[in-house]
């Protein structure tokens, strides 16, 4: 009974390794065209984690990562200790934080109201405008935001004209972290809101006639049929989003900051910056990435278990 049992397991085996073949061979060119983004990940996303290894090093740059002598836990234990770190880890928190609450329901609530015009000319032309941003430099946008926002840019001359006090946007700390806030939902919601419309297309249309057919309104049926309809993906876009809340990009926080603002503008990809590249101390810069890995990657399984305990849906 034995013999015949390993027989047919030998025999279903052999059976799938063929199948397995033929597939390779039918969709050659599919697993060809998978090679280019395989590729770029195993080389510029897995192997630079073997430069891990520096944040537990007194690295030198000469002596190569072979060369230099293991500290442990020495280089976490200094981070640890600095003050402009716990500054750095704040404002990127505050920062982070302020952006989820006024950045993230922007995109949804702009992608309902563009799902709700008709005119489809007038509608590709608000969304082209509102995309461009997304695309532009933070180089740019820094320039735009130093004429539009500076003592002598456009806004306080408009102010001043109307016989009120200038607004110093830029050097004074609460008015620069609203228009840090302002100008990043700015540049991202057009980004944002062609996810949420591509989900919004995917609702079944059938639900909108029968709402029709009750006399339902546009916002009953906004309020009870579009946002149910595109809830799993905010769901997972915001779990990514917390998963965020500790890794900022250098560009937007650099451009815009300033001496007089570094109070709240000095985070995490800046003091990364000043101690890594500016110094030369790529143990402590290596040190602070991976923190801000471990951090966001506790983060974000923790808001994908808390979404599954509240049944919704999750990540995976």
């Amino acid at each position: 009974m034995k013999a015949v049992l390993d027989s047919q397991r030998n025999h279903v085996g052999i059976k799938r390794g063929k199948l397995f073949l033929l597939r390779i061979k039918r969709d050659a060119l599919l697993y060809a065209l998978l090679l280019l983004p395989i590729s770029y990940i195993a080389i510029f996303k897995y192997a630079p984690i073997y430069g891990l290894i520096m944040a537990f090093q007194d690295y030198n740059i000469f002596e190569g990562i072979r060369g230099s002598e293991w500290v442990g836990l020495d280089v976490f234990r200094f981070i640890f200790q600095q003050d402009s770190f716990y500054r750095a880890l704040k404002n990127t928190l505050v920062l982070n934080v302020l952006d989820l609450i006024a950045g993230f329901p922007a995109p949804i609530l702009l992608a309902i109201l563009l799902n709700e015009v008709r005119q489809a000319r007038f509608k590709k032309i608000t969304q082209t405008v509102l995309y461009l941003p997304h695309f532009m430099s933070w180089v740019i946008i820094g320039g735009i935001v130093y004429l539009m926002f500076s003592n002598s840019g456009m806004v306080n001359h408009f102010i001043a004209a109307l016989g009120l006090e200038k607004i110093e946007f830029l050097s004074q700390k609460i008015p620069w972290l609203i228009t840090y806030i302002f100008v990043g939902v700015w540049q991202n919601i057009g980004w944002g809101t062609i996810i949420y419309l591509a989900a919004i297309t995917g609702i079944n249309k059938e639900l909108y006639e029968a709402s029709d057919m009750d006399g339902c309104s546009r916002l009953r049926k906004m309020w009870h049929i579009t946002l149910p309809g595109i809830k799993p993906t905010i769901n997972i876009l915001l779990i990514l989003q917390i998963g965020r809340m500790v890794s900022i990009g250098f560009d937007r926080p650099f451009v815009m900051g300033n001496s007089l603002v570094s109070e709240y503008s000095d985070v995490i990809s800046t003091f990364v910056y000043r101690v890594g590249i500016s110094s030369g101390d790529f143990s402590q810069a290596t040190a602070v990435g991976l923190f801000q890995s471990v951090v966001g990657l506790t983060l974000l399984v923790g808001a994908n278990y808390i979404a599954k305990k509240l049944g919704e849906d999750g990540i995976w």
